[in-house]
């Protein structure tokens, strides 16, 4: 007996429409994001300090291109697209790792020092007439801020002051209130990686909302009980979610975690502060570390999510245990991603042709979905 018809009916107006279920299907529409939005946008590609001496170099994947990042002998992060301008070879084809003085094509030798500029190659003395800064590698736009090293690929980026910290702004009312916690000055303490089978719009939705965190967030509730109620702590501007009574620190099970950052403000000692840094960062505050998460897209169905927790130096250098605070987030996140990988074969079924519904408490869900349409352009759909 075949199946009634899936109809799509006028909506209630507690109700807000969904994107259709394409939108986390389609690998065409995925490669448009990554010309608009990954490719054109800000991208939080590596931790400062993983790059800790000059030679010191990581890649990553930014869209549909490769990304080069150094520190020169000067000390100065430099990004540059890792593909050799002789006969277009990666680079660098490791993930990490250390040179002493240059950057070297394995194909045919052009070699690179860690400015970009074209230094050597089989035969170049002999060529006089090629510019070694023009053929030197091609440069990334990047910018240091939390820490972090953060790269564009536009030719003529965004302001940073406005789409990056510009989202600290939206969602705390300043930028004093993110400074507070010195995210630049402090120590990593642990890092997971986590490779997640669905697409990168359903994490970031449901890392906005909290109409989930009663059915699968126990020791989260636990530690922030309004929670349980449903609304996330970025449904308000400059909000933070008040920890329950009893509760000594962002732990898994609630105890003493470790004494406030030094520039912490006392409204904002025993809170959590959450903020989404468009497309791909997810940045989370309580008085005694930091959490980072960075995606790294990589397919429509696939995405690579890398989290840092930070903490003061004093903390890591003492060899303090970290682990109960680790414990948290990191059940927290393999809740988050079962609950993404258990939705993303649902978005290629008929009964989500036309989407879902946003309840009014993921209301900031539908404003993320417009803000992504206008990204993406009327061709982009």
């Amino acid at each position: 007996m075949r199946s009634p018809p899936v109809t799509t009916l006028p909506l209630p107006p507690s109700l807000i429409a969904t994107l259709p279920g394409h939108y986390y299907t389609d690998p065409a529409l995925f490669r448009t994001e990554q010309e608009r939005i990954f490719e054109r946008m800000w991208f939080c590609a590596v931790r400062s300090a993983d790059l800790d001496r000059p030679g010191s170099f990581r890649t990553v994947q930014v869209g549909r291109e490769n990304i080069l990042i150094t520190r020169s002998r000067t000390g100065r992060l430099r990004a540059f697209l890792n593909v050799c301008r002789h006969r277009g070879a990666r680079l660098c084809t490791e993930t990490e790792g250390q040179v002493r003085r240059t950057l070297q094509c394995p194909y045919h030798a052009w070699t690179y020092d860690l400015d970009g500029k074209l230094i050597a190659a089989p035969n170049l003395t002999k060529m006089p007439d090629v510019d070694r800064t023009t053929y030197g590698l091609v440069t990334v736009a990047l910018r240091e801020w939390l820490g972090y090293a953060w790269v564009c690929l536009a030719d003529d980026p965004p302001s940073f002051e406005d789409t990056v910290i510009g989202a600290a702004v939206e969602r705390l009312g300043d930028t004093a209130a993110i400074d507070h916690y010195g995210t630049e000055r402090l120590a990593l303490g642990k890092r997971l990686t986590y490779d997640v089978r669905a697409n990168w719009k359903l994490i970031v939705e449901n890392f906005m909302e909290c109409y989930h965190c009663a059915t699968i967030h126990p020791e989260l509730t636990e530690v922030l009980p309004e929670f349980a109620d449903g609304y996330a702590a970025q449904y308000y501007v400059g909000h933070g979610a008040e920890f329950g009574d009893g509760v000594k620190g962002f732990t898994v099970d609630g105890s003493e975690g470790f004494g406030k950052l030094p520039d912490v403000s006392d409204d904002q000692d025993r809170r959590y502060y959450a903020l989404t840094v468009k497309p791909t960062v997810f940045v989370n505050l309580v008085p005694d570390h930091v959490i980072v998460h960075r995606m790294f897209p990589l397919a429509e169905d696939r995405t690579v999510v890398e989290c840092d927790w930070l903490y003061a130096p004093d903390v890591i250098a003492s060899g303090a245990d970290v682990s109960r605070s680790v414990e948290l987030f990191h059940r927290v996140n393999a809740q988050d991603f079962a609950a993404c990988e258990r939705t993303q074969p649902a978005m290629s079924s008929r009964a989500y042709r036309s989407g879902g519904v946003l309840v009014p408490t993921e209301h900031h869900i539908g404003i993320f979905h417009s803000w992504l349409l206008a990204q993406l352009g009327a061709d982009g759909a």
